[in-house]
């Protein structure tokens, strides 16, 4: 059989994948998600990306609500549904309602995950699906003088439970009931349940379904990443985010603060949207850290592979002079470095040709990250580097991107203008263009 560009594209993104599986084998994910998941046609779908994750050594908590089922069943019975900042006010007909509706829901869920069909993606699967009291919950109480009655809090978490459960190979089926002490049972809010699990079991991610593809700006771009810091202020109005984002928000602000390495906001209309945000890159939602993805720093002598990587392609294409690895060796401590997530993604190397001049050489920046604003990050980097050594003047050679500096205050030069040792390794045959920036 031939090569065709799929089996290209296959084997490429199948590469791609591999340092994400690496990664997260043996780490703990808790993924919740609402009642309109389970009802969406994208449901079973879900399942077979939860049995991927399973196959893949990841250990998985579900976390599942059942708000429109409850509705449903209240609707059948005549009852009314009275919410009170963001709880429903649970009665004893509304406990019953709420009962039968996340017993249904907590059962299809099972079913799904039981699946093995030959010529399914879920055909040889092998997954044990375990429930139970993981969950204390406890009364809210009485709010601005109403009584919530069985509308709960999570009162406590067995981690511990849990944790055994997911060394068995075990995925953990958790629902928004919480028995108490005392014997009676509370409705939960599944996003609080999902937020104190993943807090108390020291979850690597925290992972929510919306009914939105994530955080939103005003203008309804898509925020792909956010601080903590930046989620409070979000929070302060955001009017226009969905129902389940403004629900899910402080629960994802608590969890990062509290020691959830990562928290993911991704729609569950989207086919795949699970394995598309975990499984590259970009992602598909917004993701939430206590700090910033991006990080700023000197390259250290581990990263000549990473910086290899990163600047091949653009040698290839003649963009720029090859750099051998023992070269990058040597060099090592010239170079600056911007990660996202971890990964190397751009960098720039200062070059010292006498005491007030320099030449900031080798800006380089990953295809799909060019326009996320990192080459002038990386540019003033270099500039505050040049500035702490005393450089006056800074200098750049390039064949393809004079109009990006002269956008950001470099001036058109000649050869002739060159330090001295650098005008005579001038390559002729390139033609860059020497551009000049005071500092």
């Amino acid at each position: 059989m031939s090569d065709t560009p799929y089996d290209e594209h296959f084997v490429s993104w199948f590469r791609a994948v591999t340092p994400y599986i690496n990664a997260f084998r043996g780490k703990t994910f808790v993924i919740a998600f609402g009642g309109k998941a389970v009802a969406s046609e994208f449901a079973k779908t879900l399942a077979y990306d939860v049995n991927l994750l399973v196959s893949l050594g990841i250990r998985l908590v579900l976390v599942h609500g059942a708000r429109p089922q409850i509705e449903e069943e209240l609707r059948e019975k005549n009852l009314e549904s009275i919410y009170h900042r963001g709880y429903r006010v649970t009665d004893a007909e509304a406990l019953d309602c709420v009962l039968d509706a996340v017993g249904s829901v907590y059962l299809e869920i099972e079913a799904m995950l039981s699946q093995g069909l030959p010529n399914t993606p879920m055909a040889n699967s092998r997954i044990r699906v375990i429930g139970g009291n993981f969950i204390t919950g406890q009364p809210i109480g009485i709010l601005d003088g109403i009584d919530m009655q069985y509308a709960g809090k999570v009162r406590k978490v067995d981690a511990e439970g849990i944790n055994a459960q997911l060394g068995l190979g075990n995925i953990v089926l958790l629902n928004c009931e919480g028995p108490s002490p005392t014997g009676e049972i509370f409705n939960l809010q599944m996003e609080e349940a999902a937020e104190a699990v993943a807090v108390a079991i020291r979850a690597d991610k925290l992972v929510y379904l919306t009914d939105s593809r994530g955080v939103t700006d005003p203008a309804g771009e898509l925020l792909d990443a956010m601080t903590a810091d930046e989620v409070a202020e979000t929070m302060k109005t955001g009017e226009w985010l969905s129902t389940d984002i403004r629900r899910y928000l402080p629960c994802a602000l608590r969890a990062s603060r509290l020691g959830v390495g990562r928290v993911h906001l991704i729609g569950f209309e989207q086919d795949g949207a699970l394995l598309r945000e975990l499984f590259t890159h970009d992602g598909v939602g917004t993701v939430v850290t206590r700090e910033s993805l991006e990080s700023i720093r000197e390259a250290k002598p581990d990263d000549i592979g990473a910086l290899i990587a990163l600047i091949e392609p653009m040698e290839a294409e003649g963009v720029l002079v090859h750099r051998p690895r023992e070269l990058l060796a040597r060099e090592i401590d010239r170079f600056s470095t911007i990660e996202h997530d971890g990964i190397i993604v751009g960098c720039a190397a200062l070059y010292a040709h006498s005491e007030e001049e320099a030449e900031l050489a080798c800006l380089a920046v990953s295809q799909e990250h060019r326009e996320w604003g990192y080459g002038e990050q990386l540019m003033k980097r270099i500039e505050r580097r040049a500035k702490k050594a005393g450089v006056k003047r800074l200098f750049v050679l390039t064949t393809r991107t004079e109009h990006w500096f002269v956008e950001r205050g470099f001036k058109l030069g000649t050869v002739d203008d060159l330090p001295a040792r650098k005008r005579d390794m001038y390559n002729y045959q390139r033609r860059s263009k020497v551009l000049f920036k005071t500092l």
